[in-house]
């Protein structure tokens, strides 16, 4: 029988987010709608919702790229409107997905850049900004990468370097968007192990995560976005249920016990590989649209869907 999880640290602290109904878009398009909730010290969020839910622009408009449309956002209880670029920094460390990088820049200097709103009147780094530079390459696994260019490496290494110019920033809150993209799995629990133990440590941790079976392993807290809206939100034992993972990502999902952890985590329940006999993909589970969001159940777990295989 599988183990009952237990946390091994204290459940939170003193809060570090509050995200008080914001609504946020691109021009006329609206993503996010009225969305709410308070993260503390020693939490870890994962953002779970298919592609286009809002997960990458509720991250840009909590690190203040984006600019909310109406709402309210608070980092250690000050209006994120009344911070400047350089008090955000010192709040909030952000590894965003891959995009544009800086020409010519290595990897150790790539790092360099998170110690920004620690920099002195003269602009110039000291010897603390070398030594959490290089201790946050070594954290990441990534000190062997210091003296190569960005564009020599690969999409792995590249994760390991941006999650090291976070943690040099040495802030309380780490914003991570799909973070396990381009890792291998030994690579993947490295990185996660590690934020676990800054967690523990009493950071503030909120992701964006296509995997929820990761989610379900490292995360304490579990919200759901589906058409920018926040659809559940919980401790990962009473919100990731069948009926939550089904509504939200329209497809019949099971939920089954981690062998070891105890932890649920989640398999198709429906599928359409070589390895299928008799019926057509329509039969027996139905359709993926036959999942509803209707049916999402806040916190309150199921009784478990009757499409098993």
């Amino acid at each position: 029988m599988a183990a009952p999880y237990q946390m091994q640290s204290g459940a939170s602290g003193p809060p570090i987010l509050r995200v008080a109904g914001i609504s946020a878009g691109y021009g006329e398009k609206a993503v996010l709608r009225s969305v709410e909730f308070t993260l503390r010290a020693g939490e870890c969020a994962a953002l779970l919702g298919p592609n286009g839910s809002g997960k990458t622009t509720l991250l840009r408009t909590i690190s203040g790229v984006l600019a909310p449309q109406t709402g309210s956002i608070e980092l250690l209880g000050r209006p994120l409107t009344s911070l400047s670029p350089r008090q955000r920094a010192r709040m909030v460390a952000v590894v965003p997905q891959r995009g544009q990088l800086p020409q010519g820049l290595t990897a150790r200097q790539m790092v360099l850049l998170g110690r920004f709103a620690h920099l002195g009147w003269l602009g110039a780094y000291s010897r603390e900004d070398y030594t959490a530079a290089d201790s946050a390459l070594d954290e990441t696994g990534a000190a062997p990468l210091a003296h190569r260019r960005l564009t020599e490496l690969s999409g792995g290494e590249l994760q390991r370097v941006l999650l090291a110019r976070a943690l040099a920033q040495q802030s309380p809150l780490l914003l991570l968007d799909e973070l396990a993209a381009g890792l291998d799995w030994a690579r993947m629990v490295e990185l996660f192990d590690l934020l676990e133990r800054r967690r523990a440590a009493g950071a503030c941790v909120l992701m964006a995560v296509h995997d929820c079976n990761l989610a379900a392993l490292y995360a304490t807290r579990l919200m759901g976005l589906k058409g920018g809206n926040l659809v559940f939100d919980g401790p990962v034992a009473k919100v990731f249920t069948e009926e939550n993972l089904g509504a939200l990502y329209n497809i019949p999902i099971s939920v089954l016990p981690h062998p070891q952890l105890g932890l649920p985590q989640a398999l198709l329940a429906s599928a359409c590989g070589p390895w299928r006999s008799g019926g057509s993909c329509a039969t027996d589970c139905g359709a993926a649209s036959a999942v509803d969001s209707d049916s999402i159940v806040p916190a309150s777990g199921g009784e478990g869907s009757d499409c098993k295989r």
